[in-house]
Parts: C-alpha cells; sequence; structure tokens
C-alpha cells in the first residue's frame, strides 16, 4: 500500500487556502517528499502526519516556490530527535543551494546525503522505492519523477523444494535475497514467478509539454501533472513562461494512458479550477483539480482467479 499526499498546490506564492507545491509519498514505514514549498511542514501537521520518518526529498527545480520550505522542514526535523541521515535528490548545484538555505540551519543532528542529477533520466533505489528522474523543459534545468513500488512474481514452493532449496532460505530469496552456501548460489528467479504489476506514480510541474513526460507516465496509477494556466487564451503566456495549461496537461495523460489525473500547481490568479475542467474531461475524463491535502492509498492489483 502506497499513502500519498499532495501537501500544496499553488505556484508563485502561498494563498491563505493554498500552499505551495509538495508531494508526500508514505510506504512500509519510510515517506518521501517530493519538492517543499512554503508552507510544507505547516500543511504535514495539519494532515496530522510527521516529518520524522521522511528519509528522501526529491526536490524538482530551484524556484523558491519549489525549495522555500526546506530550512523549516530540516529545524523540524532535527527537532523531532531524529539522527538518521537524510538523502536529498536533486539537479546538479542541489548540495551548494541547500547549504546555502542552511545559513538559518546550521546545526542538525543527521547526515545530508546528496544526489545530484546531470543526466537526461536517471535511477535511484529507496527502501523500496524505484525513482526515475526525467528532465523536463523549464525555463531553468528541471525534473519530473516517476515512483514505483516493484512487486515480485509469487513464491513457488514446489519450485523450491524441486530444486532442494533449503527451507531457511525461502524468506530470503521471496525478499529479492540472492544466498551463497556450500558452493551453492540461490537466486530469487529460482523461486519466483513473473513480476506482478506494481504501483507507479508519476508527478511533474513546471514544465511544457514534452515527449519523457508521456514517456515515464505511461500506464501510471496517478499522474500528477502542473495545470498553471487554466483557459484556453492563457496558451501564450504558458509558452513564454513554460508552463502548461488545464488542457496540454490533459493530452499528456491521454497519450500516457494513466489511470487518473490530478492539476496541480494552480496561478494565484486561478481561484477556483473546477469551472475550467469541462474541456479537459472532454479530452481526458478521468481528471481532478485537487485542493491541498488531497490524499489517497495506491494498492496493488488484486490476481484474477482461476
Amino acid at each position: 500500500m502506497l499513502d500519498l499526499c499532495l501537501l500544496g498546490t499553488g505556484g508563485m506564492m502561498p494563498l491563505p487556502h493554498r500552499y505551495l507545491t509538495s508531494l508526500m509519498l508514505r510506504y512500509n514505514g519510510s515517506s518521501l517528499l517530493i519538492d517543499c514549498g512554503e508552507g510544507t511542514q505547516i500543511t504535514i501537521r495539519e494532515k496530522g502526519w510527521s516529518v520524522k520518518p521522511i528519509d528522501t526529498i526529491c526536490i524538482t527545480h530551484f524556484h523558491a516556490d519549489h525549495i522555500s520550505g526546506l530550512p523549516g522542514i530540516l529545524l523540524a526535523m532535527g527537532n523531532s530527535d531524529r539522527t538518521e541521515p537524510l538523502t536529498m535528490i536533486g539537479p546538479k548545484g542541489l548540495e551548494k543551494v541547500v547549504r546555502a538555505l542552511r545559513v538559518i540551519a546550521p546545526e542538525l543532528p543527521f547526515e545530508i546525503r546528496f544526489i545530484e542529477l546531470s543526466g537526461p533520466q536517471e535511477e535511484i533505489r529507496r527502501n523500496g522505492y524505484v525513482i526515475r528522474a526525467f528532465k523536463v523543459n523549464h525555463k531553468i534545468t528541471c525534473y519530473g519523477y516517476t515512483v514505483e513500488i516493484e512487486r515480485p512474481g509469487k513464491f513457488d514452493a514446489g519450485r523450491a523444494k524441486a530444486q532442494e532449496i533449503p527451507l531457511p532460505f525461502w524468506s530470503r530469496l521471496q525478499k529479492g535475497e540472492t544466498i551463497e552456501d556450500g558452493g551453492r548460489t540461490y537466486t530469487p528467479d529460482m523461486v519466483l514467478g513473473s513480476p506482478r504489476k506494481g504501483i507507479k506514480v508519476t508527478y511533474t510541474t513546471d514544465t511544457r509539454p514534452t515527449a519523457a513526460i508521456a514517456e515515464n507516465a505511461r500506464d501510471a496509477d496517478l499522474f500528477i501533472c502542473e495545470g498553471m494556466y487554466a483557459e484556453k487564451g492563457d496558451v501564450n503566456n504558458a509558452v513564454k513562461y513554460k508552463h502548461m495549461t488545464f488542457e496540454e496537461a490533459a493530452r499528456l495523460a491521454c497519450e500516457a494512458q494513466v489511470k487518473e489525473l490530478w492539476l496541480t500547481h494552480y496561478s494565484p490568479a486561478l481561484g477556483r479550477p473546477e469551472p475550467e475542467m469541462d474541456g479537459v474531461r472532454a479530452i481526458f475524463p478521468n481528471a481532478v483539480p485537487v485542493k491541498d491535502r488531497k490524499c489517497v492509498e495506491l494498492g496493488f492489483e488484486e490476481e484474477n482467479e482461476g
């Protein structure tokens, strides 16, 4: 089960009813944060969640509305008696930017480890998450993120017995471990069937539509995409400032054949997104203009029996 919450849905500046962009995912005791706009730790607390289990923070880019909440989050994590290392992932220059922000949070009881992205696409595996970062098209270097929870094939006890694999090794092989014992090597593929469908979420903001977004969002259970501009007449601004309109996001969702589209990262001038949704749903019916703290639990698909 992957538990996620879109903590903030605003772009450029926080509003009384809309914090800046941030997404939190929780899986198997590990919390992952993507972006950390102003107000992030407030809305985490309003949700009733904790900052302490956050062990990975992914940053899309270094515009203030995506990173200005970071010093406060780090201080809150330090005040929660956290001592475990924190991993931060983001574009090249991440460490320099974070160290500058930490002028007001210089002493922390935990280490920060940095993974700086430079290629068009990179993969990082952390605590059960498969994180795929992909470069998008904004005014500065910016990445989108796909987060997957993989699901291995079913364990086949009959195959394990037939190959005389010792019983104490079964659970370890089922968890993906390779075991050396008595001159023999036991690998998970010896006892597991074909991988089953996992859980996939793609998150992207601050970009023009690109082929990389559609490719990385392909068949996602949830596609969270910026909708800075809602009206058709705003397309010129979208092109000028390298953002997207609602309908452009819908066309990406349709092309990628995702299950559901959440629109986010609204312009401060956009008061109520729902009245702008008719054209969007004509392109992609399962589109939702979300509000702060929109949450969902995503589970593995049940297998058809018989």
